[in-house]
């Protein structure tokens, strides 16, 4: 009877702890929860019912000052201001060239990033340890000073054209091209890129790969059955956080990117600011908004798979 009384005593007292942990848990938590409910859940909800019509409360200023704002004709709102988007000429350019830069450029920074984390990963050394310091050196230089450098490394008079002219090559005027916005969302995106592949390369056991190669394996069949399916939700992680950066970068395509068609970053602030069409440039966020949420699907994708695969669920 004592020991079952003993027992009980201490399952009560785990029980006590288990709640005290819990409400301790829940109030630690609550601090940030409230703050991203009020500084980004809040203005992205004022932002979102004013891009559909509802142009009173702390939209009502805003309303007022901008041109071509469009008030709900419904209970649920108004699509006005998404089909003036849509068929603005400006638009399907624009998007179009998002699209193209964003995909472009996180495929050649994920294979980047691949190679120099497979070199790291199989060779080491120190000359990989130089080209691995090396690589980081654009997280600390500011994205407007690396913007304009390579502006001016591109450009009519820059040092590219000047050098090869003195083997009696013309070299194409590459800044406010499309082409230059990939060099430097390829430069801004890259770092990150790199260590999140080579963080997840590196945690691969090398019992593995040593048995691979003992049992013949060629490099490139390691990479394909070992190491990519290993590392393979930091490799989906540097991809998707690299798309969504570059898909709602600004400060890249408006130092090297063309006037039109622009990224939508920069026809945002074009339309917000130049043009005085806040509901318009709020639109165009949504725009990008959701796209993004499309892309975050395969990282949502890619830890669930891995979770299923480690039997956490």
């Amino acid at each position: 009877m004592a020991t079952t009384n003993l027992v009980a005593t201490k399952e009560g007292f785990a029980e006590v702890k288990t709640a005290k942990l819990s409400t301790l848990g829940f109030f630690m938590a609550l601090p940030p929860v409230l703050l991203i409910v009020l500084f980004v859940g809040l203005p992205i909800f004022v932002a979102f019912i004013f891009s559909i019509g509802y142009t009173g409360g702390p939209n009502r200023v805003i309303s007022i000052i901008g041109q071509d704002v469009y008030t709900k004709n419904s209970w649920w709102g108004t699509a006005d201001a998404y089909l003036a988007v849509f068929k603005d000429p400006r638009f399907l350019p624009d998007f179009a060239l998002t699209l193209v830069v964003t995909f472009v450029s996180t495929f050649i920074v994920l294979f980047m990033a691949m190679g120099m984390g497979l070199y790291q990963r199989i060779k080491g050394g120190k000359l990989a340890s130089i080209l691995s310091m090396l690589s980081l050196v654009p997280l600390f230089v500011p994205v407007v000073i690396a913007a304009y450098a390579i502006a001016q490394f591109y450009n009519g008079v820059g040092f590219m054209r000047t050098f090869m002219s003195q083997f009696g090559i013309e070299f194409p005027i590459i800044t406010a091209t499309r082409n230059a916005i990939i060099i430097g969302t390829i430069w801004t995106s890259l770092p990150f890129a790199i260590l999140m592949i080579t963080s997840g390369l590196q945690s691969v056991p090398n019992a593995l790969i040593e048995t691979a190669q003992d049992a013949g394996a060629s490099f490139m069949r390691i990479v394909r059955t070992i190491l990519v399916p290993l590392a393979f939700v930091p490799i989906v992680i540097a991809g998707t956080f690299t798309a969504i950066g570059i898909m709602g970068s600004f400060t890249v395509p408006l130092f090297l990117g063309p006037n039109q068609p622009t990224m939508l970053g920069v026809e945002i602030s074009n339309f917000f600011t130049a043009y005085n069409r806040p509901q318009q440039s709020i639109v165009m966020a949504f725009v990008i908004f959701a796209a993004a949420s499309g892309i975050a699907v395969l990282y949502i994708w890619a830890n669930i798979r891995s979770a299923k695969q480690s039997g956490r669920i």
